[in-house]
């Protein structure tokens, strides 16, 4: 393989990252070495903590001062150019596709297992002051956390605000803003996100709401 087909296999690699773990065996003999070391550096320069069998791109941006502290589980993806501030928590086989924004502000974001996190989508954990008696430069910060569930997909481009949490196994449809809690198993879209449906065979209990948590 030459140099230059390698470099191109890597800058794939780096902006569709759920093709590493289907690599054939010729190719996972230099990508897995390869992910070893830069996982191994960013480990050196910041508070980030992988799993197993995890995927980050050289072209991501991983901020992690002490106490902001990124976590990474098994099997997660990070795709090139996405911008990370600790704290954050990734569960296992998450998946943050190219250009994601995660700011943790000071309460964190948490992301469970499975969840599809799709391209340009931004998350940030504070909010601003709004005071007119103060420049908005000048206003003080809050921070909430944001708490997305376990098998959750974001559409390209979904913004979520501080301070909300998505329920497991819910859908949020591209270009929404979500400004409210998401229930468990609902399918929402618009700006600001609203619920226009439920996930096909969704477990429905009186009041046509599903209970946030609940699995199959």
């Amino acid at each position: 393989m030459s140099d230059f087909y390698r470099e191109q296999h890597k800058l794939r690699l780096a902006y569709m990252p759920w093709l590493y773990p289907r690599l054939k065996p010729r190719h996972r003999d230099w990508a897995v070495p390869w992910q070893a070391e830069l996982q191994r550096q960013w480990s050196i320069l910041e508070t980030v903590h992988f799993g197993v069998h995890c995927f980050v791109a050289p072209q991501a941006r991983l901020f992690a001062e002490p106490g902001r502290d990124i976590h990474v589980g098994d099997g997660s993806h990070i795709a090139a150019d996405c911008v990370l501030h600790g704290p954050l928590r990734l569960g296992a086989s998450v998946s943050l596709n190219h250009h994601v924004t995660l700011e943790g502000g000071a309460a964190g974001i948490e992301i469970g297992d499975h969840t599809r996190v799709a391209a340009y989508c931004t998350l940030y954990a504070f909010d601003h002051g709004m005071d007119a008696a103060a420049l908005v430069r000048e206003q003080p910060v809050r921070s909430r956390g944001i708490r997305i569930g376990r098998d959750v997909w974001l559409g390209a481009r979904v913004g979520v605000v501080d301070g909300v949490t998505i329920g497991d196994h819910a859908v949020v449809g591209m270009g929404a803003v979500v400004t409210r809690d998401v229930p468990a198993w609902t399918i929402v879209a618009g700006n600001p996100a609203r619920v226009i449906g439920h996930r096909p065979g969704a477990p429905i209990h009186r009041g046509g709401a599903p209970r946030h948590g609940e699995t199959p």
